[in-house]
């Protein structure tokens, strides 16, 4: 399965409950990393983070994390902290959204 260069999305915990969430269309924050918006360019990189900024009553700690994207579309996080992030404690797959069965990526060791 090939997987395009990485992309990136805008990512941030929520600010109430400190979920994981995801910058998705029409500014919405999602929980699903499969709903983000894709980051493709400088230029989405600069809007995205302008219209981030401008949800702090929201969200806290908005910043860009590198995914790709598999031929079907899915979206799986580069970097072994985004993998944590989206998944929960890797030593505890009892606890986090991949025990809540809402994991959308695979717990695959890296």
């Amino acid at each position: 399965m090939s997987k395009t260069p990485a992309l990136q999305v805008v990512t941030a915990n929520d600010l109430l409950n400190g979920d994981v969430v995801f910058l998705s269309s029409g500014g919405c924050w999602r929980r699903e990393l499969q709903h983000a918006t894709l980051v493709r360019t400088s230029g989405d990189a600069d809007f995205l983070m302008a219209q981030a900024a401008q949800h702090e009553a929201y969200v806290v700690g908005p910043y860009l994390a590198e995914v790709t994207q598999d031929d079907a579309g899915r979206l799986e996080p580069v970097h072994y902290r985004e993998r944590i992030r989206t998944l929960g404690p890797s030593n505890r797959p009892d606890l986090g959204r991949q025990a809540e069965g809402l994991a959308e990526v695979a717990h695959v060791p890296l």
